[in-house]
């Protein structure tokens, strides 16, 4: 691990792999997968710098990037603002303009960098409340004349020499801001967390101290998260860029499952959990219509294949007969389920952001492919992670290398190391309460270590209900319970002050006409299906299968189902798809209320 900026890190991998693919790009769902190498990358990378120096950002100048969707000029952008000592931030291209005034005004940006002309008019609706803001740049045409610039004609702007720019960039020191990373803000307005460039090298540095995954030159990592998300800025464009493995730009979330099966076949990918469990259950779905010997067959592997990874994970000797079974399995299923499944390439799938349920992650172990389930954020990085071979399921893996954890007396994850921010942009007061005199950065996560080193998340510390009995009930863990059932996609759980615990559920609409249609319930409406005493009792019974393990006072007594999916247009989530549980609570106060018993 040494001391060093991102833009170095850049040039060391570019010294080293030059003449190997850097990023891929589709210009179209039926377009083949176009390269350019890292020496070409680098090219371009310096054009991009000129640019900006030339529109006169200086070291400490706050740029901002706002992409709908992941793109290779996102990365260019960002990596010549790293040459420069300019500090970029990243804004979600799903918020409404309100929400991206408040970014650009937090974080008193002078210039943005924008992916389309939907993009540009969120920024003009608000332009005339932002004196700082100098600039727009624009992938698609632009008029100058009206502040906006083409992002390829900006590339062809002379300027700054090789030898000025070089220069520019050895003034930036690896202990300076690199970047403002905002909380995905569930309780308030969002915070700029500022991370340093030694910050943001924390994850690929952990990866390679502890040989956490073997990646390089052949590697193809397919980028699909936010790149506006810590995940995928530190582990899906900076460590493949540290490794000299390529990156291939999605297209978005309705050519995914073609890309990962297909036209791309990555190696490695990061996603949330809900890609995961959705890709066990279209092919869990498959089976069901296979003829019954096959489909025995076929369970009858990937129970073999679990056994046989649990075992692994523990560190436990495999015996003969299973050895010989899972050898069978692995010539006549599971190779196929893995190409059906995920390309037949994929080796490392990256799970974060809520728990992954135990049974998606016990079949991709079972098929062959290393999940590994992590807990990282904006403010901290990547904090843990499961190890190949030594998952365990149902924890956040192993702690980073560059990282201590310790808990407060209450359970709260106390964090500090290479990863941690220095604290929030222009919010001494927001940074003197979440790090303490000893450097200790408060998560707000309770959890617990095992005595042989797996972390484990338990509850958020501010979400916590406080019965009316004085009973404390953690929600999250039972919400994931009930999302165990196919009919519920979200949980949210109330009951401060109350006697029990009630639930808003959100249904897998989908799931629940079929099931309709199956036992001949029929409605005029997705609406009108939902009040149906059919309906009621099917999701009674959900959540009594679900529960069986919890206390009494944690169980949920009552619930209503919302009218329509969770979005983040629509509010309740936010762009990390998290649930923003204050404006649920708002938003469906009535319903709510019409469960709360005094």
């Amino acid at each position: 691990m040494t001391s060093r900026t991102l833009y170095d890190m850049f040039l060391e991998t570019v010294r080293a792999h030059g003449d190997s693919p850097a990023v891929g790009t589709r210009k179209s769902r039926t377009a083949q997968v176009e390269t350019i190498t890292y020496n070409e990358l680098q090219a371009v990378v310096t054009k991009m710098q000129r640019a900006l120096h030339g529109l006169g950002l200086q070291q400490g100048d706050r740029f901002a990037l706002m992409f709908h969707d992941n793109r290779a000029e996102w990365a260019i952008a960002d990596l010549a603002s790293q040459a420069l000592g300019v500090i970029t931030v990243p804004i979600y291209g799903t918020l409404p303009a309100s929400q991206v005034e408040f970014y650009l005004r937090d974080s008193d940006a002078a210039a943005i960098f924008v992916s389309d002309a939907k993009q540009r008019l969120k920024v003009e609706q608000v332009r005339g409340n932002l004196p700082h803001l100098k600039t727009i740049i624009s992938l698609e045409q632009a008029d100058e004349t009206q502040g906006w610039l083409n992002y390829h004609e900006l590339l062809e702007r002379q300027g700054a020499t090789a030898d000025e720019l070089a220069t520019l960039a050895r003034q930036v020191k690896p202990d300076d801001i690199a970047t403002l990373i905002y909380t995905s803000g569930t309780t308030g307005d969002p915070r700029g967390a500022m991370l340093t460039h030694m910050n943001m090298l924390q994850t690929c540095d952990g990866v390679i101290s502890d040989h956490i995954a073997d990646l390089g030159p052949g590697d193809v990592m397919l980028s699909f998260l936010p790149l506006s998300h810590i995940t995928e800025r530190s582990g899906g464009q900076y460590m493949p860029i540290r490794m000299g493995a390529c990156i291939v730009y999605s297209l978005g979330l309705l050519a995914l499952t073609d890309e990962i099966q297909k036209s791309v076949r990555p190696t490695v990918l990061l996603c949330v959990p809900r890609l995961w469990e959705s890709m066990h259950e279209r092919f869990l779905d498959a089976v069901q219509k296979f003829e019954p010997r096959k489909r025995k067959l076929v369970e009858w592997a990937i129970t073999v294949g679990e056994e046989t990874a649990a075992l692994r994970s523990r560190g436990k000797v495999i015996g003969p007969l299973l050895r010989a079974q899972h050898a069978l399995a692995e010539r006549l299923v599971l190779g196929n389920v893995r190409a059906q499944v995920t390309g037949g390439r994929l080796r490392y799938c990256v799970s974060g952001g809520a728990p992954l349920k135990p049974a998606t992650a016990r079949f991709f172990l079972g098929i062959g492919i290393q999940i590994l389930e992590g807990y990282g954020m904006s403010e901290c990085n990547i904090i843990a992670i499961n190890r190949p071979n030594r998952q365990r399921i149902g924890t956040v893996g192993n702690i980073m290398p560059g990282t201590e954890i310790k808990f407060a007396q209450d359970g709260e994850i106390l964090v500090r190391g290479q990863g941690r921010t220095p604290g929030y942009f222009n919010q001494p007061e927001a940074t003197a309460t979440t790090i303490d005199e000893e450097g200790w950065f408060h998560t707000g996560d309770i959890g617990e270590m095992s005595p042989d080193g797996y972390l484990s998340i338990t509850d958020r510390k501010k979400d916590l209900l406080v019965l009316s009995n004085g009973k404390k009930v953690a929600p999250q863990l039972i919400e994931a319970q009930l999302k165990n059932s196919p009919y519920i996609t979200e949980a949210v759980l109330f009951g401060d002050n109350q006697p029990t615990v009630v639930a808003l559920l959100v249904p897998s609409f989908e799931r629940l006409q079929e099931w309709a249609t199956a036992n001949s319930v029929a409605a005029s409406s997705p609406s009108e299906l939902l009040k149906l005493p059919e309906i009621t009792k099917l999701f009674k019974k959900e959540i009594e299968n679900c529960s069986r393990d919890l206390a009494d006072f944690e169980r949920v007594r009552d619930f209503r189902l919302a009218p329509q999916p969770f979005g983040i247009e629509s509010g309740e989530l936010t762009p990390t798809l998290k649930v923003k549980r204050k404006f649920v609570a708002n938003k469906y106060s009535d319903l709510i209320t019409s469960m709360m018993r005094g």
